[in-house]
């Protein structure tokens, strides 16, 4: 063990007192060097990044707020592509004659007792101020009641003025309290349409009114079937417009704000919009319209005659050498199709489950204005557009030879009748 003199321990003592006294000074001057650089920092990043001075003066959060929020400049002026102003002006000028259309049903309980029961829902246009508006036979197809809701809210309940299944078009309408200023949707040429041309949309669709969609005419001239009536609507027009449930029955749209069709149904596996959607053509809607406000049914010009539809149990029993196209089982005494010489069948056979008597022998109509006639649904969708007195050709397959013939049609009071 070292043993230290009285004088090292002071020296020692001395010693160490003196180094912690420099240490602490190196320490503290480090510290004030760090606090003076923070303070000068946002001198140097002043040109980069605002900063907003606190006064001393503020004394609370509020004012603090206030400070911040009048330092902050918002910009008014607002601007608009030439495609945006385009989308507004449509629907400021389009969705006011937009309705939602509502219906109820009447259907049974488990007692067998009749009630009432909500229905479907679509859209409907306004085409004219006295409050007629246009929409889909779809849309109120078994309506006990059907209700309208403009687009200030309120509801009018609407009674069906006509309905035309071959177009899926009916016209209903509500009464306008007094004084009430309508605003209408006008028609426009849908016969000057042409593919990649801007269109747009607006309905209700899953019940969410006034919506608007945009995008362009893919396809024009489309026939398609509706499954619900199994008839043929053709001249269709084809857009990738979202089109999903609720957006049958309203407009589709031009950039000027004229319905140039109205929207009807969707091609989609899963029932929503899959970027194909259809719409009857104005040029359409415009005929049956006119004929449901004036007569409450369409006047289409008809063949005076009975036909069947050929298949091949029938081709076989009376040994045809086509299977497609429609027997003409009897045509009326003094008739358009007997004046035109269409013959009719002679051979009277019992067809079907309801033993429907039918004659065999006479013509099959194959084509009526160069248009295929496969079924009764092609049959009646040739003669969609058509009215009475207007001539169409004829194509008849007779004894294996086809033939044609000019028939003046007649008015639909004579009715053809189909099997």
């Amino acid at each position: 063990m070292k043993l230290y003199t009285k004088s090292q321990v002071i020296f020692f003592t001395v010693f160490g007192i003196a180094v912690t006294a420099v240490f602490s000074i190196a320490i503290s001057a480090s510290l004030i060097n760090k606090k003076t650089s923070g303070a000068k920092q946002p001198e140097t990043q002043a040109a980069s990044e605002p900063v907003v001075s606190i006064p001393e003066e503020i004394n609370s959060l509020q004012e603090l707020s206030d400070t911040v929020l009048n330092s902050v400049q918002i910009s008014t002026d607002m601007t608009y592509t030439m495609d945006e102003k385009q989308n507004i002006g449509v629907y400021e000028k389009c969705s006011p004659a937009v309705v939602n259309i509502n219906t109820q049903v009447t259907g049974v309980n488990w007692f067998l007792e009749p009630i009432v029961q909500d229905g479907g829902s679509g859209s409907g246009s306004i085409i004219d101020k006295r409050g007629y508006v246009l929409t889909n036979v779809h849309v109120i197809k078994g309506a006990s009641k059907i209700y309208v809701s403009l687009s200030d809210g309120t509801q009018y309940e609407a009674q069906i003025i006509g309905q035309d299944a071959d177009s899926d078009l009916a016209v209903i309408k509500f009464e306008p309290p007094r004084g009430t200023e309508l605003t209408t949707i006008a028609f426009g040429d849908s016969a000057k349409l042409k593919v990649g041309q801007k269109v747009i949309a607006i309905g209700n669709p899953y019940g969410f009114d006034r919506t608007m969609t945009t995008g362009i005419i893919s396809a024009l001239g489309r026939p398609l079937k509706d499954a619900s009536t199994n008839r043929i609507i053709r001249n269709m027009i084809q857009t990738d417009t979202a089109i999903n449930p609720g957006n049958s029955g309203g407009p589709l749209l031009d950039t000027n704000g004229n319905m140039i069709g109205i929207n009807t149904m969707i091609y989609s596996n899963s029932g929503s919009s899959a970027g194909i959607g259809f719409a009857v053509p104005a040029e359409t809607a415009v005929r049956v319209a006119s004929d449901l406000l004036k007569y409450g049914k369409v006047r289409r010009g008809t063949l005076e005659l009975s036909v069947v539809q050929l298949n091949n149990t029938i081709a076989n029993y009376a040994n045809l050498d086509i299977a497609r196209g429609l027997l003409v089982s009897r045509t009326t005494k003094g008739g358009n199709a007997e004046k035109a010489g269409i013959v009719q069948g002679t051979q009277a056979v019992r067809y079907g489950y309801g033993n429907t008597i039918i004659y065999l022998g006479g013509d099959i109509i194959t084509k009526i204005d160069n248009i295929t006639i496969s079924s009764i649904a092609d049959y009646y969708s040739a003669l969609e557009s058509k009215r009475p007195g207007d001539t169409v050709s004829v194509t008849l397959h007779r004894n294996g030879k086809d033939r044609e013939v000019k028939i003046i049609l007649a008015s639909p009071d004579e009715k053809t009748t189909s099997i």
